[in-house]
């Protein structure tokens, strides 16, 4: 493994790690899942930049086009969230309340 692919392979673990163990706020667990898509998408560009394939050039853009669809959802969810239960931690929320 070149030590590219492994500085790659390491951001994104950390953001998983990131997701996994500090889930207290909705919002530190919004820039986990943001550090884990923009760890993809760099690694799906030099993908696509090493295998000199026109065919797959436009994959990366259409990545980083449902990342930032992804971000505006996930805030949208934490202004409401914030909105109605008064803060982002994911203790209080719970799925039976309205």
């Amino acid at each position: 493994m070149t030590p590219v692919h492994f500085a790659f392979s390491m951001t994104f673990i950390l953001g998983l790690m990131g997701l996994t163990f500090h889930r207290s706020h909705l919002l530190s667990a919004l820039l986990c899942l943001e550090g884990m898509m923009l760890s993809l998408y760099v690694a799906l560009s030099l993908w696509t930049l090493q295998l000199n394939s026109v065919n797959l050039s436009p994959t990366p853009m259409l990545m980083i086009a449902f990342s930032a669809c992804e971000a505006s959802v996930g805030l949208a969810l934490l202004v409401a969230t914030s909105r109605t239960h008064g803060s982002d931690r994911l203790q209080t929320l719970s799925i039976l309340q309205c």
